[in-house]
């Protein structure tokens, strides 16, 4: 899949060190609205949409996470970045993982936020791209509430959680189907010591799809890594604790440039 097809934004100074976002499974590049209100002055901020997300189209299948990470790379190619700062949060943060292996020159800081190097409970993600397949994205709207966003939260900010549920609705079956496949067979945990991009691993402290225990296998696996739990917050804990995610990672970037 040529990058030329992939939906993307590019927020920021023309000179800036480039920061790529990498969203999760059924939403959008409109995940990281807060990290552009927040990071875009002080960097150069690509965000795409996976394969059948947003505005690209669904690709045939299978999908893998070294296809979705050369899409990545194809695009940024076609911007002429050659280093980039990454940052994804579930999917997109096992993106970034396998960007961080396979092309490692080019990766000058890797951010993972609530995601795993082996996701858990492997066979059950086929089971999910079937259902999918067979009943369509709605079939899993319902589940959302409580593990993309605390329940705390889509009763303060309404229109924020509904705003993330409808980038589920807008992604089509084969899209979010074919990135489940990728994510059940996906298993970096005895690559994750090659890593040397200067990594930060970030986790929601009320996340029930990748819990804290799960995350923190990244960090523990990654040479120099460094952990942290983000409080109140679920599955895409840069929209709903977007001030305190910002912030870690706003300090990675400056201290890893500075170091």
């Amino acid at each position: 899949m040529g990058a030329r097809v992939i939906h993307y934004a590019v927020d920021g100074p023309a000179d800036a060190d480039v920061l790529v976002l990498g969203p999760s499974l059924g939403t959008d590049l409109g995940l990281f609205d807060a990290q552009v209100a927040g990071l875009a002055d002080r960097w150069r901020v690509v965000r795409f949409d996976l394969r059948g997300h947003g505005g690209t189209p669904a690709a045939p299948g299978p999908y893998s996470m070294a296809g979705l990470a050369s899409d990545v790379v194809e695009l940024l190619d076609d911007l002429g970045v050659r280093t980039f700062h990454y940052l994804g949060v579930s999917i997109g943060g096992a993106i970034g993982q396998q960007l961080a292996l396979s092309y490692p020159a080019r990766v000058l800081t890797l951010t993972v936020c609530a995601s795993a190097a082996r996701f858990a409970d492997p066979p059950q993600w086929p089971v999910r791209a079937a259902t999918v397949r067979s009943e369509g994205v709605e079939a899993m709207v319902a589940s959302r509430p409580g593990t993309w966003f605390t329940h705390e939260f889509a009763a303060r900010e309404p229109e924020e959680a509904q705003r993330l549920l409808d980038m589920l609705r807008a992604t089509s079956a084969e899209g979010y189907a074919g990135c489940c496949e990728a994510i059940g067979a996906f298993d970096v945990r005895a690559d994750l010591g090659r890593v040397t991009a200067p990594t930060l691993v970030i986790a929601g402290a009320g996340d029930p799809a990748t819990p804290p225990g799960l995350v923190r296998e990244i960090a523990d696996g990654i040479p120099g890594a460094r952990f942290e739990v983000v409080a109140d917050s679920a599955h895409l804990l840069t929209a709903e604790r977007p001030e305190v995610v910002n912030t870690m990672i706003a300090e990675h970037l400056t201290r890893s440039v500075h170091a």
